[in-house]
């Protein structure tokens, strides 16, 4: 069964990971993507993400399907709103029965995530802001 979310909220990480758990499955795979202080040369101060929350739901909800109809289960979920340095933006979890579909389809998923999601980033900089990150 797979569980999607944008959260307003700090992610409570445990409590995602444990959603993943199930007898049939040998092998999950999380990514965690957090704020980072620096993207090469330009400083980070804060981060704040911003959704199209309907459409994000359902484009993650259709990735959530696709991978599950494999035989997986799926946690999605994205945060919203101001973020500090080192705070959790982003958790994608899939367990699988091996280890080596839960690494594809965990990779596969953040991959899409980023590119397919309505969910914007805007940076604040130590010079400026910019949204999307330094271009």
């Amino acid at each position: 069964m797979h569980y999607v979310a944008i959260a307003a909220q700090p992610l409570d990480v445990q409590a995602l990971y444990e959603k993943l758990k199930a007898p049939q499955f040998g092998g999950i795979v999380t990514f965690v993507g957090t704020v980072r202080q620096w993207t090469d040369d330009v400083e980070t101060q804060s981060l704040e993400y911003s959704a199209y929350t309907e459409m994000a739901i359902k484009e993650m909800t259709k990735l959530a399907v696709a991978i599950e109809a494999k035989g997986a289960n799926v946690v999605i979920v994205h945060r919203v709103g101001h973020l500090a340095l080192t705070e959790e933006a982003v958790f994608v979890g899939v367990a699988a029965a091996h280890r080596g579909e839960a690494f594809k389809w965990c990779e596969y998923l953040i991959d899409t995530v980023k590119k397919q999601v309505p969910i914007w980033k805007k940076e604040f900089d130590t010079d400026k802001v910019r949204w999307g990150g330094p271009q």
